[in-house]
């Protein structure tokens, strides 16, 4: 036990000492000559680096994520076949599948599958 103490204590000092000398030895500046000046282009650096996005493509994109995950908890399904009761299996696997068939029915009359 004190040698497992004694590694997690020379192991907390090393990294400590590490991140130290990382940060006393980094050469960035706050305000470098270089961040300062404009691009070629002439935007300003200073200015909003924010762009507008679609709206609509980032709703169609957390459905697709939700979906996704969805699918990778339905992967699971399959291979427990073997392990359990055929009832349940397919009592358990026709109510989640309904209840993604119903998520995916709501967003479809809500019209938020719609790119126009």
């Amino acid at each position: 036990m004190f040698l497992v103490l004694m590694i997690a204590i020379f192991t907390f000092m090393i990294s400590y000492l590490v991140m130290t000398l990382a940060t006393l030895f980094s050469k960035k500046m706050i305000m470098d000559r270089e961040k300062n000046s404009p691009y070629e282009c002439g935007f300003d650096p200073k200015g909003s680096a924010r762009l507008p996005f679609s709206l609509r493509f980032f709703l169609i994109a957390v459905i697709f994520l939700i979906f996704d995950v969805e699918i990778t908890l339905l992967l699971p399904i399959v291979t427990t076949l073997n392990v359990t009761n055929m009832f349940s299996w397919l009592f358990t696997s026709l109510i989640f599948l309904f209840i993604l068939l119903l998520g995916l029915y709501y967003e479809w009359t809500q019209t938020a599958l719609d790119w126009s």
